[in-house]
């Protein structure tokens, strides 16, 4: 699968968690478009989630989300395992090039066409290609200062756009707070 996407990252810390995405759409080795946005919210801005990968193919899988979404009565985690077994299973989705992260505030989830639901320990979790980067930089921020999961989320991505060529620094961020 291609790795060289945008940069999602998803911070949980305290009450609060918040999903920055950069702006930049690379195709091959230039860049298209800068300020795209990555982060949607569904079930009625419940739901946050933020894509990686070839935009229609994310666009998809999210379409497919929201649907298990509305099956599950807006249970993000059941909704997830039956999208990641969808798309691991059906030969059509199968081949997705897209990773996907979502949060209803509580549950911070990375589904890939792999099969993969994965949650992170330390509640940091990334996609695309700067995400070593942002989850290296949002772990630092997060053990070693007293910033909220927003700013945490802001700077991690700041840091992402700084190494990573195929990120920028058009940040958007999305919050829930429980």
């Amino acid at each position: 699968m291609n790795t060289h996407w945008t940069t999602v990252v998803c911070v949980k810390k305290g009450n609060s968690v918040a999903m920055a995405s950069d702006g930049q759409v690379t195709v091959g080795n230039y860049i298209i478009k800068e300020g795209a946005e990555k982060i949607r919210k569904l079930a009625g801005g419940k739901i946050i989630v933020g894509f990686a990968g070839a935009v229609s193919d994310a666009l998809s899988l999210l379409q497919r989300l929201e649907e298990k979404l509305e099956e599950y009565r807006g249970n993000l985690r059941r909704a997830a395992v039956e999208l990641a077994k969808l798309w691991r299973t059906d030969k059509v989705l199968r081949m997705l090039e897209a990773q996907i992260v979502a949060t209803d505030g509580e549950d911070c989830l990375l589904i890939s066409g792999n099969g993969d639901l994965l949650e992170p320990d330390e509640g940091i979790i990334a996609v695309g290609s700067g995400a070593p980067y942002a989850i290296a930089a949002g772990k630092a921020l997060f053990r070693e200062t007293k910033l909220s999961a927003e700013e945490i989320a802001r700077k991690s991505l700041e840091i992402a756009s700084s190494l990573c060529i195929y990120t920028n620094n058009r940040i958007k961020v999305e919050v829930i707070k429980k």
